[in-house]
């Protein structure tokens, strides 16, 4: 669920997808469910919805916004899943260096954003995110891993 700003760019159509998100946004709080977040070139709004809203535990996954506009989330508790992309992609290093530990999951989003354009993701590549966070954040991948366990823990409700 979220908002795709990319494909659509009618006012009237991104109204719509307001409303349905703004829907799935109460579904999730009236069920204490998790939400999965996957908002294109609409970061901005999603939070911001997110936040009006009172979404409590967020997942903003593949997120393409700047690091200045992922703050109030961060502010907020949610977190950020990082993919095997980062290794290729300016933004997403640039995220990870400017969010806490205690904002960080990991994703593969297969079959794409793998580490190689046009080459099938797969699951294991969450190793490749796990590397790249260690580095930009200059820990060990072990710290790394245990902050992003917590992390899922408390996400889900099970911390």
């Amino acid at each position: 669920m979220g908002l795709d700003y990319w494909v659509i760019k009618e006012e009237r159509q991104r109204e719509i997808q307001r409303e349905i998100f703004s829907g799935f946004i109460e579904l999730g709080k009236k069920l204490d469910l998790p939400l999965n977040v996957h908002s294109r070139s609409a970061g901005r709004h999603a939070i911001g919805l997110l936040l009006e809203k009172g979404a409590a535990r967020v997942q903003l996954h593949a997120f393409d916004g700047k690091a200045s506009t992922a703050r109030p989330a961060v502010e907020a508790g949610y977190f950020f899943s990082i993919p095997p992309s980062i290794i290729r992609s300016r933004q997403k290093q640039k995220l990870v260096k400017n969010l806490p530990l205690s904002s960080i999951l990991l994703e593969t989003d297969s079959p794409v954003l793998g580490p190689t354009p046009g080459e099938r993701n797969e699951p294991v590549n969450a190793l490749v995110s796990l590397r790249a966070v260690s580095e930009i954040k200059g820990l060990s991948q072990e710290a790394v891993m245990e902050a992003v366990i917590e992390n899922t823990r408390r996400l889900y409700g099970y911390a």
